[in-house]
C-alpha cells in the first residue's frame, strides 16, 4: 500500500502548497483519492508526480469543509468513472465563526455523489465509518467551528466527518483527514496499525495538555503520519513523545508495512 500527499501545508521537495489536503492511495491493484485540497493544485502537482487522476477508481471526501473539497469540481472533470463517496451531511453550512468554508452546493445534485451515513463497505478491504454513535472518552470541543441549525450558527459536532479504514493481510490503516471528533477518540475507537491524518492541534499551545495527549498517543501499537491540521511547531514539539510520530508533506510518501 502506498499513500502519496498531492497537497498539504508544507512541502520538503520543492512542489507548491496550500492550507489543505489530498492524498493519492494506491492498495491492493485500486487506485483511490482522499480528499482534493483547497484548489485545483492537487491536480496540477499529481501531474508533476506522475499521477493518472483519470485512472483513480474511487474518492472519498473526509468532512464538508473547503479545504478539502475546493477541488471536487476539478477532480469531476478531469475523472469520468470514479465514484465520491461524501457524508450525507457534507453540504450543509459550516462555518469557521462567521465565515463560511463548507462546499460548492451547486455541486451537491452530480451523479457521482455517493452520499453515506454510519458504516459502508466500499470494496474488499475499504469501509468508511462515520462514528456519529460512538462515544468519546475526551470532549474536544468544536474548535470555534460552527454548523448552521434552525436559522442559527451552533457548535458544529462534524456529523459530515467520516474515516477510512483500509485493510490489507491483517493490517489496519487508517486515514483521517482533520480528526475533528477528537484523535484520542479515534484512536481508542480504531487502534489502527497506521494512522494517516491531521490532528487539528494546529492552535494549541506546547504545554502539559499537549504533552498528556502525545503520551496517550503513544501508548497504541501505532505508526503515525500526521499532517495538515496537526501544526509544524505541534508535531515538532509532539515528536519528543512519540517516536513513531512522523510528519507526511507535499510529494511525501508513505509505504505501509502490510
Amino acid at each position: 500500500m502506498k499513500i502519496t500527499a498531492l497537497t498539504e501545508n508544507t512541502a520538503a521537495c520543492g512542489l507548491p502548497v496550500e492550507h489543505g489536503l489530498s492524498l493519492f492511495i494506491e492498495q491492493d491493484g485500486r487506485a483511490l483519492l482522499f480528499d482534493m485540497g483547497q484548489t485545483d493544485l492537487f491536480a496540477q502537482n499529481a501531474a508533476r508526480l506522475g499521477v493518472d487522476l483519470a485512472a483513480v477508481d474511487i474518492a472519498v471526501l473526509s468532512h464538508g469543509h473547503y479545504d478539502h473539497g475546493g477541488g471536487l469540481r476539478r477532480f469531476l472533470e478531469l475523472n469520468q468513472k470514479a465514484p465520491v463517496y461524501i457524508s450525507r451531511h457534507a453540504f450543509e453550512p459550516h462555518f469557521n465563526g462567521e465565515r463560511y468554508i463548507g462546499l460548492d452546493v451547486s455541486l451537491r445534485d452530480s451523479d457521482r455523489l455517493i452520499f453515506t451515513d454510519g458504516v459502508t463497505k466500499i470494496a474488499d478491504g475499504i469501509t468508511l465509518y462515520s462514528c456519529s454513535d460512538r462515544e468519546k472518552v475526551l470532549d474536544s470541543g468544536s474548535f470555534g467551528l460552527n454548523m448552521e441549525q434552525d436559522g442559527a450558527l451552533v457548535p458544529d459536532d462534524f456529523r459530515h466527518e467520516h474515516y477510512l479504514l483500509l485493510e490489507e493481510n491483517g493490517k489496519r490503516v487508517l486515514i483521517s483527514g482533520c480528526s475533528h471528533r477528537g484523535i484520542i477518540n479515534i484512536m481508542e475507537w480504531f487502534k489502527p496499525d497506521v494512522l494517516i491524518g491531521g490532528f487539528h492541534f494546529n492552535k494549541l499551545p506546547l504545554d502539559g495538555a499537549l504533552r498528556s495527549y502525545a503520551e496517550t498517543l503513544a501508548s497504541y501499537d501505532t505508526d503515525y503520519y500526521t499532517c495538515h491540521c496537526t501544526g509544524v511547531e505541534q508535531f515538532e514539539y509532539m515528536k519528543r513523545f512519540m517516536p513513531r510520530l512522523n510528519y507526511l508533506s507535499t510529494g511525501g510518501r508513505v509505504e505501509a508495512a502490510v
